[in-house]
């Protein structure tokens, strides 16, 4: 019994001693990274820019809430959240419904939790177990849930982007359509995005809101070019892009938004019959692994039963007269 306990006690001081080694690591990698931001902010203030996400906006006292205090709160004790690639962090998020200034700060805080949490609850559990796994099995094991610690925010962030995208490319071709009607009634550029964006807002919410935030950004007083390209920059969607393009270019060339409204819904309401054709043809090919895997053994089954059948009761009686 004594050398159990022993033998438990200095497996948990290898693993206290690890975790250790691995927090310390970590710290000193923070520390580094918030250095080198330090210095980064400092050039950026003395060349009279600020740093993404400092500007201070009328409704921050608003937007403050629990993990806002949290994230302040340990970046106020020395643990920068600041991702070394800010700019691409961010447009990831904005492109999966996250726009919030502390979004990258919150996802970077979700990581190093998880990262830390997954092994620390598997050692917890397995040391409370009845049984003592090994050494080897605690370090692989660990090692294992901290990389799917790592790794599933992306993963998350990458299917949530998709997701939304998908529903983007679906409802813009009816955007188009409405839009072109607006125009030929005489609206302009901006009065026919605020108009299909408030007829959208319950059919396709997330075009709605795509189109409610130029109209913003236009009122605003930010030019129309501008304007259409950060929408194409926060949506990430090639359709939207090309969109955005062919009104710049109209726009500066002077040519009639009317027709290249026309013109392009058209090509969007032909995109999305061949998207719809393609899955339709999909449908043969993903039905044939179900038919190969449960009826057509059933299939086989009936039909060479009776001739199974008919085999037994002629040939095995020849065969033992014989």
């Amino acid at each position: 019994m004594e050398g159990l306990l022993a033998q438990n006690w200095g497996r948990m001081a290898v693993l206290a001693a690890i975790f250790a080694l691995v927090v310390i690591g970590v710290l000193v990698l923070n520390a580094f990274v918030a250095g080198r931001q330090a210095v980064r902010r400092r050039i950026e203030a003395s060349a009279g820019q600020l740093p993404d996400g400092s500007a201070m906006s009328l409704r921050a006292d608003a937007t403050r809430n629990a993990w806002t205090r949290l994230v302040d709160a340990i970046e106020r004790r020395g643990l920068s959240l600041s991702d070394t690639n800010a700019e691409g962090l961010r447009a990831r998020l904005i492109s999966a419904g996250y726009s919030s200034t502390y979004a990258p700060r919150w996802f970077t805080l979700i990581r190093l939790g998880m990262t830390l949490g997954f092994p620390l609850l598997f050692i917890t559990v397995s040391l409370t177990s009845n049984e003592s796994p090994s050494l080897i099995k605690l370090y692989f094991i660990g090692s294992i849930s901290a990389v799917a610690g790592l790794y599933l925010p992306n993963l998350w962030i990458t299917a949530r982007s998709d997701r939304r995208q998908q529903k983007i490319v679906n409802g813009f071709p009816d955007a188009l359509d409405l839009m072109l009607v607006c125009v030929e009634a005489g609206l302009g550029i901006e009065a026919a995005f605020d108009r299909v964006g408030r007829e959208m807002s319950i059919s396709h919410s997330l075009v709605s809101e795509m189109l409610g935030n130029v109209v913003l950004e236009l009122r605003a007083g930010r030019s129309r070019e501008e304007s259409l390209r950060r929408m194409a920059d926060r949506v990430q969607v090639d359709e939207i892009r090309s969109f955005s393009t062919l009104l710049i270019q109209s726009d500066k060339l002077g040519s009639s938004i009317g027709t290249t409204l026309r013109i392009y819904a058209a090509e969007m309401r032909e995109k999305r019959r061949m998207r719809a054709e393609e899955k339709a043809h999909r449908l043969p090919v993903l039905l044939s692994i179900p038919l190969v895997a449960c009826m057509l053994p059933v299939m086989i089954g009936v039909l060479m039963l009776p001739a199974g059948i008919r085999v037994i009761r002629q040939i095995l009686p020849v065969l033992a007269g014989g």
